[in-house]
């Protein structure tokens, strides 16, 4: 119960935070990342905040621990390896991001106003997400980004 309570109260931080600083909307962040127009700063203050706050907390608290507020042990990713399927993934995810103006973290956030273009995101994303797992699974190739190795095929 300690869990999920936690959980809530993270994510309701996370979602108000995306909602009152304006993350959730596409115009402001396509703005954002348009850096040859009409450019639109604001949301670098709004990560820049994020930052200031998280840096310390995960350098003096966090990583000094070796588990959660739960109890849970920590799990740090295993590959830290740059690859071509790691910048290949990062690729498409900023080109949907930057031509949608979306990230699942504000759609999350955004679920509860009702809106039709947010479904179809949310359905476009899951819809990636699992076209990715076969991928990576092999299930298919994509010639023009390589061939994912798994790790029991090496």
């Amino acid at each position: 119960m300690f869990t999920i309570i936690v959980g809530l109260i993270c994510g309701l931080l996370f979602g108000s935070g995306m909602i009152i600083s304006g993350m959730v909307d596409p115009a402001k962040v396509t703005a954002f990342l348009n850096i040859s127009g009409d450019w639109d700063p604001s949301l670098m203050f709004v990560m820049g905040g994020a930052l200031a706050v998280f840096t310390p907390i995960y350098h003096l608290v966090i990583k000094k621990r070796g588990r959660a507020l739960n109890g849970e042990k920590f799990s740090w990713a295993s590959n830290t390896q740059v690859d071509g399927t790691l910048i290949a993934g990062a690729a498409v995810f900023g080109i949907g991001w930057g031509l949608a103006g979306f990230c699942p973290g504000p759609v999350m956030a955004s679920l509860g106003g009702g809106s039709l273009t947010i479904f179809i995101f949310l359905a476009s994303m899951l819809t990636g997400t699992a076209a990715a797992r076969h991928y990576l699974r092999g299930a298919f190739p994509l010639p023009f980004l390589g061939r994912y190795k798994s790790s029991s095929s090496a």
